[in-house]
């Protein structure tokens, strides 16, 4: 009985600390078209035809495709992006990223070999007064 109540208490911690780190994701074939809001990182391998809002880090692997607007801390684009793209720390595009439209971020890492085709402010003040304004 007392190894019974230690293995289910055992059990419920690591269910929460597990779901505490966990990515959410969009995987290949999937495809959203609205808005989502992420209070955690996010990786997209479909696709996103709508807004993002992250409070974390938004990952576009190389098969993933976003159409809109996207807000969050951090972004890796290694996909298809077109829209407005609002960073508050730093941008990474590698070299498999096709990037069209409008960028504002702190830091920006444009990979050799990416289409990177953008209006760009990097103007760390800017990029908090428009998060400060869309949220």
């Amino acid at each position: 009985m007392f190894g019974s109540k230690s293995t289910t208490s055992s059990n419920s911690n690591n269910s929460s600390s597990a779901s505490g780190g966990a990515t959410n994701s969009l995987v290949s074939g999937t495809s959203v078209e609205g808005t989502i809001t992420a209070s955690k990182d996010i990786r997209i391998d479909g696709s996103l035809n709508g807004n993002l809002n992250c409070s974390g880090k938004v990952i576009i692997g190389p098969e993933g495709k976003v159409v809109g607007e996207i807000i969050c801390e951090n972004a890796v684009i290694e996909g298809q992006f077109e829209g407005k793209l609002k960073v508050k720390n730093t941008v990474t595009v590698k070299e498999t990223a096709n990037v069209k439209g409008e960028v504002d971020t702190e830091n920006l890492q444009v990979n050799a070999g990416a289409v990177f085709n953008v209006q760009c402010n990097a103007e760390p003040s800017k990029v908090k007064t428009l998060q400060k304004e869309t949220a």
